[in-house]
Parts: C-alpha cells; structure tokens; sequence
C-alpha cells in the first residue's frame, strides 16, 4: 500500500469517529526536460510492432480494421527502460465508424506481465498522453493498441508513438523531479498544500458567499484555476471550511454560497470572479486562469451543479452525494465528472442512475463506511486530486490516482469509471 493511500485509510477512520456541525506573466520553473526513449511514426511499417488480424502502416499512421470473424491488435517488442524513471507514453489516435458497444483499447504490460488499460473508449481521438506509474521504472514495457468492431468499415488509426522519460540517461532530470504542471507539485494529496490561505466571508455577487484563495496569490507568477462549491440543503460554506481551505492551499480558488438546485448561482459567482480578475482593487487581480474552472457540490450543490454542466467555460464538474431526482442531470454534462458517494448514503442509488445515463467520461467511488453527511469530508482527497489533474494539468494522476487498477483511491471503496 502506497504512503498516500495508507494516509487515505487512516484519515477516513478518523472522520468516521469525529462528530462535526454541519454537512459536512512568469510561469513556475518547469520540470527537467523529457528523454525520448522510443518513437514510432509508421511511415516504415509497422517497426518493433507485430500484428494480428488487419493492421496496415502508412503515411497517417497504422489503421486496425476488422476482419472476417478477427479483432485486430498490434503489439511492441519490449521497450528497454532500464535506467529510466518518470515514464510517459503518448501517442494519436483517431478512431472511425465505432458504434455503441464497441470501442479502442490502448494497454501496456510490465517485464511480460498482464496487461493495463491506459484507456478504453469508443469516440476519444487526437492527442494523448498518459504517466505510468512508478512500477513501471527501469523494467522492460511493451505497448498494445486493439480494436473491438463488427465491420470492416470500422477503424482505428494510430501515430506518433511516444515514450520519454523525465529522469534518466542519457542526461535526463533527476528521477525526483515532478512532473509538470501549472501549480507547485505536492507530495501528498493528504497533506495541506503550499499556500496559506485567506477566507473572505461577506463576497460574491450579494456580498453573501466565501471566497476562499491563497493568501499569496500569483507568487511566483502562477495563475490559479477556479472551484466554485455548492453546499448541501441546510447548510453554508461554513460548514465546509476545512475542506474550502485545503484546496485553496493547494493552489485553487474557492468561491461557496448557500447552494439551490437551479445553478444560476454558480455561474453569477464565475462572472463575479472574472470581474475580480480585471479589477486593478482586487486581491486576485490578473491571478486567475478563468480558462480552468470547475463546478461542484454535496448533496443539493450537486444536483445545482447539474443544472448548469453545460455551461461552456467548464473544464470538469464534481458530484458528491447527490444526485438527480429524474436520472436526467448528466444529459447537461459536457466535460469529466467526479461522482463520489457512499455505502451508507440514501442518494447513492440515484448516483448509480446517473452514472449509467452519463455519457461522458465518469469516474464513480462508491466510499465505504460513508454516509451522506461524510461524503465529502471523507472524498476530500480525491476532489483535490481530480482538480490537480483537470484544472492544473498534472496528467500523471490520470493514470496513477484514477485510472488503473491499483490507483491511488481504488481501495477506499467501490469504483466505476468508462467513456475515458
């Protein structure tokens, strides 16, 4: 068990025995340059990949049909990574035809084991790019990209394979180096971040709300990414102070009031923000990146949050513990969610609708020995991770803290995840 998730343990047994009031310019130095390890463009065939079924290189990359009664796949030789750490593989993909039930999967495995989906999905196309987790350090990786169809007409085409290292010969970075991203790097989710914090509790558009950020915003030149947070029916961001003032410290700004579930409130509050950051008076003056801003809530915060996902300056939406009466809240979504709920909470089986009727992709932990009052407290965690992830850009937790069968915060309770 790694020390993070070891934290994680101990730290829910510990909110579960504590009774608690309420419902519950310059840019930062980068990291060390990556070291190319290995490409593949498949310009020259398929290169160290072998195949099965209909697989064709060419100029646009290598294109997996399917063929009579055959899915294809194609495979790397292994890729020698012995004195390398901090490994990323990155590659194009641009998928043709795929209906519902069908998809692309991209894997890899570790010294010939068994392989681990990077992702799965059926629409995703372009660019990605995935850190592997430290186990995969100095051992010998092998790649493979499949397709699951039903017709020769469906496709997958792939390009641009890529693996580097952030640490490494020949002369990459230390090994310790984080890997980048647009806040400062932490160690530990667990633990407060690096910013002191100040709470102005008379803001927001009616002087009625919290806004919780980091006392020293814009050191170094970083611009902070935004969270707008909807309490739960009957309570006030008060309630959730230690939780607004451990992702304020972790870089991002916090702005709560009193939550309805039209979420008109919400999107009031990020036209607020953006004046503050174009106003010469204002604390956050120019120190906000209105262009990474996340909307989220617990219990009637949630169900707000869904009425108004589609709101097109989102990167990503939360979900704790509440969700929709009709079943209907995710056909707003646009972008990632984070559904959180527990074992013990009433609303989780209205979460489990949603979660089924989500078309985007969704990452969903059921949390044991949680009811509806502690779901967030006891989600807290993994909230400030998922908006390291999609607000401050830190791709390594896509993998390492989500979405792999040994992340981060798999054994914390029952996790879903697909469309990714």
């Amino acid at each position: 068990m790694s020390r993070i998730r070891g934290r994680l343990r101990a730290l829910g047994a510990v909110a579960l025995s504590i009774m608690t009031v309420g419902a519950a310019g310059a840019l930062t130095p980068p990291a060390a340059a990556a070291t190319p390890v290995y490409s593949e463009d498949f310009s020259d065939g398929l290169g160290t990949f072998t195949a099965s079924g209909s697989v064709r290189a060419g100029t646009d990359g290598a294109r997996l049909s399917r063929a009579l009664f055959t899915d294809p796949s194609m495979t790397s030789a292994p890729i020698d990574l012995a004195g390398y750490s901090g490994v990323t593989v990155s590659y194009t993909r641009a998928p043709s035809g795929l209906d519902l039930g069908e998809s692309f999967t991209v894997a890899y495995s570790v010294d010939g084991g068994s392989y681990t989906t990077l992702e799965s999905a059926r629409t995703a196309t372009g660019a990605a790019s995935f850190r592997l987790p430290a186990s995969a350090d100095g051992r010998d990786l092998r790649l493979r990209f499949s397709l699951d169809a039903n017709s020769a007409l469906e496709t997958l085409t792939v390009d641009d394979v890529l693996v580097e290292a952030a640490g490494g010969d020949p002369g990459g970075g230390d090994p310790t180096d984080p890997p980048p991203g647009s806040l400062p790097p932490v160690d530990d989710v667990t633990e407060p971040g690096p910013y002191a914090v100040t709470v102005d509790s008379s803001a927001g558009p009616g002087d009625d709300g919290w806004l919780v950020y980091p006392a020293d915003a814009g050191r170094d030149g970083v611009d902070h990414p935004i969270l707008v947070w909807g309490p739960g029916a009957g309570s006030a961001p008060a309630d959730y102070e230690d939780m607004l003032r451990l992702w304020a410290s972790h870089g991002f700004v916090v702005y709560s009031e009193v939550s309805s579930s039209s979420g008109d409130y919400m999107v009031d509050a990020l036209d607020w923000l953006e004046e503050r950051n174009t106003d010469p008076g204002s604390p956050l003056y120019q120190d906000l990146d209105t262009s990474e801003v996340a909307f989220g809530g617990h219990s009637r915060g949630s169900i707000g949050t869904f009425d108004v996902a589609d709101e097109p300056r989102l990167e990503t939406t939360i979900h704790v513990a509440g969700g929709s009466f009709d079943g209907d809240g995710p056909d707003n979504l646009r972008n990632p969610a984070l559904y959180i709920g527990g074992d013990e909470d009433f609303a989780t089986a209205n979460m489990e609708r949603d979660y089924t009727n989500t078309d985007v992709p969704v990452w969903f932990n059921v949390l044991d020995g949680t009811d509806h009052i502690y779901a967030t407290r006891n989600g807290r965690h993994i909230i400030t991770a998922w908006l390291r992830w999609h607000l401050a850009d830190e791709e390594f937790r896509r993998t390492e803290d989500f979405l792999s069968p040994g992340c981060t915060f798999c054994d914390l309770g029952e996790v879903q995840h697909k469309n990714w």
